[in-house]
């Protein structure tokens, strides 16, 4: 497998855009990782297009890739479109990979994009609940109520780790303290302003412990990163980060199993000969804030019942020893779907590069992505994770 370089990124902002498509923000995003490349769109051999809502949504449905990017030059381009739940662009990511590592391309562009605001909430909150397998049943402890299937499947996890780890409602605030705060350092994030753990309490209460500052938001954006060989790499006048690994997991719905999160990072980390010890930085899937809790554990960030600790410590906010989730996280950067995985790649990528600015993590050399999606079996459907390093 040859050697594969994250040559060039760009991104929208993500946020509400009720007056923007799907061509739009797809169109910004690739004509900035282009220019970021310092490359041209006829030098592009492949496109993978990740989106997971716009058949639901806004009724777009089998060429998305094309219709969306017909007028960024690329029209002609090997296009193959990719839905994976919120795991859409990362599963792109590592198809993109793969057509570099074998040999098959020396220049992809991967991105996500997803426009999930409607007129009609109802239909945005639609996306979701066919995110889930239809013909299972919901897991026990699962109460509805709060109009999003999502964050009463996350609620339900949360109250079962609480009881198990000692965790409260206040410890979930603090993630969204730290995630806010880096927010408003970040140009692309939805949610800018800072915020207190008080307010993050006393916000409209979504599915108990759940208020409504813990959950993520509707949102719209897109993602664009070119992948090329190290040949190709040589031409350019880029900073070269290496993908060192792609992990890609399924859930399993019968027998034995660890949580796909869990699988992957252990995949990635044997993949890339690394450690949670050696991370610099890391972007893992908080679409609500239990589970970047549940995440640190998942992702051997701390031993199992010491994420409580971790949070409380400080070490994890940006200064911190392992910043995780400087770009604001689903939470607070946003979450549109098929663009957030790509997003998480592209703030890495920033701070490998030195160009994070205020959210910076010094001397930054190895980086990790967790991107999951979805729920089968009591978990999530599918899990991502991606290492990068200088």
């Amino acid at each position: 497998m040859r050697e594969v370089i994250v040559a060039g990124v760009g991104m929208t902002a993500f946020g509400k855009f009720l007056d923007r498509n799907l061509k739009s923000l797809s169109e910004e995003a690739v004509e900035l990782a282009l220019k970021d490349a310092g490359i041209t769109a006829d030098q592009v051999e492949q496109v993978v297009f990740g989106n997971a809502a716009a058949g639901v949504v806004t009724g777009q449905e089998m060429i998305r890739a094309q219709s969306s990017l017909r007028n960024t030059g690329l029209d002609g381009a090997p296009m193959f479109n990719v839905e994976n739940a919120c795991a859409s662009s990362s599963s792109g990511f590592h198809l993109g990979w793969l057509m570099v590592a074998s040999g098959q391309a020396d220049c992809v562009l991967v991105m996500g994009s997803e426009k999930l605001t409607h007129e009609d909430k109802a239909v945005s909150f639609g996306a979701f609940q066919r995110a889930v397998d239809l013909e299972e049943p919901l897991p026990e402890g699962y109460k509805a109520g709060s109009g999003s299937l999502f964050m009463d499947l996350y609620a339900a996890k949360a109250r079962k780790w609480m009881e198990a780890s000692g965790a409260n409602a206040e410890d979930f605030a603090r993630v969204v303290v730290k995630s806010r705060h880096a927010g408003s350092l970040n140009p692309c994030a939805q949610f800018r302003k800072e915020t207190s753990i008080e307010e993050v309490m006393q916000s409209r209460m979504i599915s108990d412990p759940l208020t409504l500052f813990m959950c993520s938001s509707i949102g719209d954006g897109a993602a664009a990163i070119v992948l090329t060989s190290e040949a190709f790499a040589k031409k350019l006048n880029t900073p070269n980060i290496r993908v060192r690994a792609s992990a890609v997991v399924s859930a399993k719905a019968h027998g034995e199993r660890d949580l796909v999160a869990v699988s992957a990072s252990r995949k990635a980390y044997e993949m890339a000969g690394l450690g949670p010890q050696d991370l610099d930085v890391v972007e893992l899937h908080d679409a609500s804030a239990p589970a970047e809790l549940i995440h640190y554990e998942n992702l051997g960030l701390c031993e199992r019942g010491d994420a409580i600790d971790l949070i409380r410590s400080g070490d994890t906010a940006i200064g911190g020893r392992i910043p995780v989730n400087p770009s604001g996280g689903l939470l607070s950067r946003g979450h549109p779907i098929g663009a957030t995985g790509a997003g998480q790649i592209i703030e890495l990528v920033h701070h490998l590069r030195g160009t994070a600015g205020k959210r910076q993590k010094e001397g930054a050399k190895v980086a990790l992505a967790e991107n999951n999606g979805g729920q089968l079996a009591g978990d999530s459907a599918i899990a991502v994770v991606t290492i990068l390093s200088v």
